[in-house]
């Protein structure tokens, strides 16, 4: 049941006490500190503190930042071994008007972490969800890269396995916008020498580590370079790499590939001809098609 509306409710700063107001009904998805316990927004304090029940990745991460500022509302675990089945209890909940904060054990829930089964099965019930938007590994490594950020896809964390890696990486060869991923410390290595492998050694990338921590860096360079170096650096900590995208193919010169497309014609069946150039130039087939039946229509 909810909080009695005279139950105050609060949460410390520097030793100061604050009054947290009791949110309206629903579920809050709130962003933690990605390293650095200061960077909580007030938003987040007063809606954790406010709040009737906290749901953490893992209650005993979550400690250190709830005990921190003096929040003191209770806490249970949802993670990604009890999230689907605790999704339709925890949305019963919230229908009977109580106030549910999400945080995981750091920056904002659902980015390679859990609570996507439980935004979805409130969705489809049509019950509020906010989002207390703050802190976020993805965007403070984007951030500080140096790479184009008018365009860019999070990836998110690689296959564990080489060969599934590979295939995944082999995927996003062609993609022309900036892709970020994340890893762990120990697969960094691997992770840096496949994506090496699969985009090319002289794609420019950056490495972001211990963001928002006393010992935060960022290593740029090519990935060939950043592949060598960390295959000798011990590193700890979840990265974040951030690769450029492959360049945009420059657009073929019609008069060009037209020319070879009529010399191709008068040796090969039209679709031969025709699936040739499309696939030299890069260009659409049905393109390649439509100027070599005028090609024809012209003889």
């Amino acid at each position: 049941m909810p909080d009695a509306p005279d139950q105050k409710k609060g949460y410390f700063i520097g030793g100061a006490s604050f009054e947290a107001p009791r949110p309206a009904p629903g579920l809050y998805v709130v962003s933690t500190p990605i390293g650095n316990l200061r960077d909580i927004t007030i938003r987040a304090l007063e809606t954790l503190a406010g709040a009737d029940q906290v749901l953490c990745e893992d209650t005993r991460m979550s400690a250190r930042l709830l005990d921190h500022y003096g929040i003191r509302t209770p806490r249970k675990a949802l993670h990604e071994h009890n999230e689907r089945a605790r999704a339709e209890g925890i949305a019963d909940e919230i229908a009977a008007g109580r106030v549910i904060a999400l945080i995981s054990d750091a920056g904002t829930p659902l980015l390679s972490d859990p609570g996507f089964p439980l935004v979805r099965t409130l969705a489809e019930r049509n019950l509020p969800v906010f989002a207390i938007p703050g802190p976020s590994a993805l965007l403070s490594a984007l951030a500080v890269a140096g790479l184009p950020t008018d365009a860019f896809s999070f990836i998110g964390f690689l296959p564990a396995k080489a060969v599934a890696r590979g295939k995944a990486i082999a995927a996003l060869r062609g993609r022309t916008e900036t892709l970020v991923f994340y890893e762990s410390p120990r697969r960094l290595d691997d992770a840096l020498a496949a994506l090496a492998e699969h985009l090319g050694p002289d794609r420019p990338a950056a490495v972001a580590l211990e963001l928002t921590k006393r010992f935060e860096r960022v290593e740029r360079g090519t990935l060939g370079e950043l592949a060598s170096f960390f295959a000798a650096d011990e590193t700890r900590g979840e990265a974040v790499i951030v690769v450029a995208g492959a360049s945009e193919p420059e657009t073929p010169d019609a008069a060009d590939w037209q020319a070879e497309l009529a010399t191709a014609l008068d040796g090969q069946p039209l679709r031969s001809a025709v699936d040739a150039v499309a696939e030299k130039y890069g260009l659409k087939r049905k393109d390649v098609y439509d100027a070599a039946l005028a090609l024809k229509a012209a003889r």
